[in-house]
C-alpha cells in the first residue's frame, strides 16, 4: 500500500484511506476542490491514524520495559490520567480521566507507564467498558500486583452532539481485581481519587 510518512509522529499515512476519506466528503455533497478541502483528506486520513496507533503498540511490552524489584507494598496511584478515544459504534469521540490503583507484589513499574497504556488502548476504537477491562487485566497479568483498580470518567460525544443530545452526561466505569476487591481498599481508593491535592 503506498504511503506517505506524516513525520512529525512517525505515522504512515495510506493512499487508501485518503482516498476514501476523499470519497466519503464527495458523497456528503462537498467539493474536495475547493480551497478549504483540498487537503482535508490527507489531514483526515492522519488524524484517524493517529488516533488508531495503539493497534500497532504493545502495552504489556511496555509495563515490562519499566518494571524493578521493590519492597514497596502500599497503595500506588495515579490518577488524572486524560484519555482520548473513539468510540467504535460511530466513531465519534470520547474524553474524560483515568484513575489507576495497583499494590506491588515484588515489583513496581515506572509511574509514566501507567499513562501510556492507557494511551495505547485509547488509540483504539472502543467503548468505555473495554478500554476499562483492558487497562486493569493488562497491568494486572503483567505486573502480578496483589490488586489493581481502574475507574474512567468520560464523556461521548456521540450521546452530546447525536442521539439523546445531553451534554452534561457523564459515563463512570470501574473494575477491580485482588484486595481491590475488598471493601475497605477499594472505599480507601475511591476515597483519595476524589480527594483533591491542598
Amino acid at each position: 500500500m503506498p504511503y506517505r510518512q506524516f513525520e512529525e509522529y512517525n505515522i504512515k499515512v495510506t493512499d487508501d484511506v485518503k482516498e476514501r476519506y476523499e470519497n466519503i466528503i464527495t458523497e456528503l455533497g462537498e467539493d474536495t476542490t475547493r480551497d478549504g478541502l483540498k487537503k482535508t483528506p490527507e489531514r483526515a486520513a492522519k488524524a484517524m491514524q493517529f488516533l488508531t496507533q495503539g493497534y500497532d503498540q504493545d502495552p504489556a511490552e511496555i509495563l515490562k520495559s519499566a518494571m524493578f524489584k521493590e519492597g514497596y507494598n502500599e497503595m500506588v496511584i495515579v490518577k488524572d490520567i486524560e484519555l482520548y478515544s473513539l468510540c467504535e459504534h460511530h466513531i465519534l469521540p470520547f474524553f474524560g480521566k483515568a484513575h489507576i490503583a495497583y499494590i506491588p507484589d515484588g515489583y513496581i513499574v515506572g509511574l509514566s507507564k501507567i499513562p501510556r497504556i492507557v494511551d495505547v488502548f485509547s488509540r483504539r476504537l472502543q467503548v468505555q467498558e473495554r478500554l476499562t477491562h483492558d487497562i486493569l487485566e493488562c497491568i494486572n497479568n503483567t505486573l502480578k500486583p496483589k490488586g489493581v483498580a481502574v475507574v474512567i470518567e468520560a464523556s461521548h460525544m456521540c450521546m452530546m452532539m447525536r442521539g439523546v443530545q445531553k451534554q452534561n452526561s457523564v459515563t463512570t466505569t470501574s473494575g477491580f481485581r485482588g484486595q481491590f476487591e475488598k471493601i475497605e481498599t477499594r472505599s480507601e481508593f475511591l476515597k483519595l481519587i476524589s480527594e483533591k491535592l491542598s
